[in-house]
């Protein structure tokens, strides 16, 4: 289970998101995110991508810092930082070494990681012809869904009813008071 930070008093709540591909995780989440900002949490998302992935471009200083080998590079502006870590043929970090690294948040939303044992909420959509998840993870609380499902023995929620699902979390994570 994933250790709890501290912000504002409370402990830093971890809710993540796990399905296949295609199944809609992502647009949730910028649904989502609003919905739950908008009832006053302080939020943030660590999502997992594929190995390949870079946020930086061929020709800007800060590649060419990775590509000359640096471990770390920090860009920072008025708006934003960013720091990008590079592994160099390390193993992937666990979550809950990259969750250790957030800024303490009310809510910390993740999409992926399937196999971690964090609480998770199922993404399920049968036109993706894909098999359900939970029954081979203990750590999926509920199943979110674009039509009903039979013999659930969770909690079904309806994938678009955005408000319902953001009242779930919160009272799954013991938010209300947040």
């Amino acid at each position: 289970m994933l250790s709890p930070h501290r912000h504002s008093g409370a402990a830093m709540k971890v809710f993540g998101f796990a399905g296949w591909s295609g199944s809609g995780k992502t647009t949730l989440l910028c649904k989502l995110i609003p919905e739950l900002v908008s009832r006053g949490l302080k939020v943030s998302t660590l999502k997992h991508a594929h190995h390949n992935f870079d946020v930086d471009k061929p020709g800007k200083d800060s590649y060419e810092h990775r590509q000359a080998g640096a471990s770390e590079v920090m860009i920072s502006s008025g708006n934003r930082w960013a720091l990008m870590h590079e592994l160099r043929g390390a193993e992937e970090p666990k979550v809950e070494e990259l969750v250790s690294r957030m800024s303490p948040v009310d809510l910390l939303l993740i999409e992926g990681f399937k196999k971690s044992a964090h609480p998770k909420l199922e993404i399920h959509r049968p036109s993706v012809n894909k098999p359900l998840l939970h029954p081979d993870d203990p750590h999926i609380v509920a199943v979110a869904c674009d039509q009903p499902l039979e013999n659930l023995s969770l909690p079904e929620l309806d994938l678009n009813d955005v408000s319902g699902i953001a009242d779930f979390i919160i009272a799954h994570c013991d938010l209300a008071n947040a």
